[in-house]
């Protein structure tokens, strides 16, 4: 299978090219030249696959030329490291259904992907001799993933930027504990989005990019939206099974990519296999002011909340829908995401209609999600995390006649303050947390300047 850039400037390359580069080269992102659609005969054959071999089946159709037996290895490693024997169990809560995506080495859904990139990261260069330098920025859980996925692999440096002091407690420890020498934590005193307007301006330097050979592991990267497209997949498959023939999804997203891989699940799938998508925001709403009003603005600062991993104005994978609202046109998305940089807004109300389409969306205030974690853990005896809580309101807000899977990002004891403000109880520590307080960590924090993240990375990148 072919990729292209969503700004039209690259010729297509093939899914191993893909996976290292990450940001395409003209400053796009990356997509498949055509998405491909599952028949309802192949649907059924999958119907009783264990996760492995839907996973198996779904990355098949975008890999291209890679050897399916060297693809089966790699999802065996990636998914072999999970608690759970189902990987993303789902389980009826009250009146909507929960899938677990917390059950990975992190205890968080970046993890079913980043297991996944660090193995084809790790396959790339046992096939080509090579080195890269792995820099991405995290709100919270991708950081910790992304380490897990790649701490002690050869021919990789990992280089991490977080919001100093504004992550839990958790993951950041989780993040900073990690002492492997191939790994490097940055605590940048700033946001998210300045953290990751960093990184893109890294990897849009090509001379830079080049000669550290950088890769990305944020959602900019098409294999982190690929991963995530298979648990979609496997959730409809149990509730099909159940003679539920449409299922809604409810998403807590920031960065718009775990929603996206929502989007490209139900184009990949039969006809209103996927009914609706609710996307559901914490008060940093510029995706819920999108689908609901056509407007794509910068409103502000970002406002501090208890689901820190959506503490985000600027949704990164947000230019992938973007290309598909203008008819795969690329020069279309390059003129709006450069009056974006410029002007901080897009106006998209022309697109109102067909989004409304696409998603239904609703934004939660702090007060509603602690309600919802005080609620559930009172009436079902179910501990949400706050983002799940996000998901879980806006779910009960939109609910229509289908069953509705409520995506768990994250489990609560990662965010025990939320959920001690909720509940008024401390949550207990599950082994891969505990005793995370009392290790040796490593760190440096530093001011949220290209110039010196620049040199930081140039001093101790790899460089054969």
């Amino acid at each position: 299978m072919k990729y292209i850039s969503t700004r039209g400037g690259i010729e297509p390359i093939e899914f191993d090219q893909a996976v290292m580069m990450g940001l395409a080269r003209d400053g796009g992102l990356l997509l498949p030249e055509t998405l491909p659609s599952v028949s309802p005969q192949k649907l059924g054959a999958w119907q009783n696959l264990h996760y492995k071999g839907l996973a198996l089946e779904v990355l098949d159709l975008f890999s291209g030329d890679m050897p399916r037996a060297d693809l089966e290895g790699l999802v065996e490693r990636a998914y072999s490291s999970f608690r759970h024997p189902q990987v993303t169990p789902v389980r009826k809560t009250g009146d909507l259904y929960i899938m677990e995506l917390f059950h990975g080495p992190t205890l968080a859904f970046k993890d079913v992907a980043l297991q996944l990139l660090g193995n084809l990261f790790e396959y790339e260069l046992i096939k080509s001799g090579g080195f890269m330098n792995i820099i991405g920025a995290t709100s919270g859980d991708t950081g910790s993933a992304a380490i897990y996925g790649v701490r002690g692999k050869k021919g990789m440096n990992i280089f991490i930027l977080h919001p100093h002091g504004r992550t839990s407690p958790i993951q950041a420890l989780q993040m900073t504990t990690v002492r492997d020498a191939n790994v490097f934590n940055l605590a940048m005193n700033g946001t998210f989005d300045d953290a990751q307007a960093i990184v893109k301006g890294l990897f849009s330097d090509l001379e830079f990019k080049d000669q550290y050979q950088l890769g990305a592991i944020n959602s900019i990267n098409w294999a982190r939206v690929l991963a995530q497209v298979v648990y979609y997949v496997f959730a409809f498959l149990k509730l099909r099974k159940q003679g539920f023939d449409a299922v809604d999804f409810s998403v807590p997203t920031g960065n718009f990519g775990d929603i996206f891989a929502g989007y490209v699940a139900k184009q990949l799938l039969p006809k209103d296999c996927i009914n609706r998508l609710i996307l559901a925001t914490n008060s940093n709403d510029i995706l819920t002011r999108f689908v609901n009003q056509g407007d794509y603005s910068i409103a502000g600062e970002v406002t501090p909340t208890f689901s820190p991993s959506m503490d985000i104005q600027i949704a990164s994978n947000f230019e992938r829908y973007l290309y598909y609202l203008h008819g795969q046109n690329g020069a279309r998305v390059k003129a709006d995401m450069e009056t974006f940089a410029a002007t901080g807004r897009m106006d998209l109300s022309a697109f109102k209609e067909q989004a409304g389409n696409d998603f239904a969306a609703h934004s939660v205030s702090e007060e509603e999600t602690i309600a919802t974690i005080r609620k559930y853990s009172e009436e079902h005896a179910y501990l949400l995390d706050p983002h799940t809580a996000v998901g879980v309101r806006a779910a009960e807000e939109l609910k229509g006649d289908r069953p509705v899977v409520c995506l768990a990002t994250a489990h609560p004891a990662k965010f025990g303050e939320a959920v001690k403000k909720a509940t008024g109880n401390e949550v207990e520590l599950p082994p891969a947390l505990a005793g995370l307080a009392g290790k040796e960590s490593r760190c440096e924090i530093l001011d949220a300047d290209a110039a010196l993240i620049r040199k930081y990375v140039e001093t101790n990148a790899l460089k054969e």
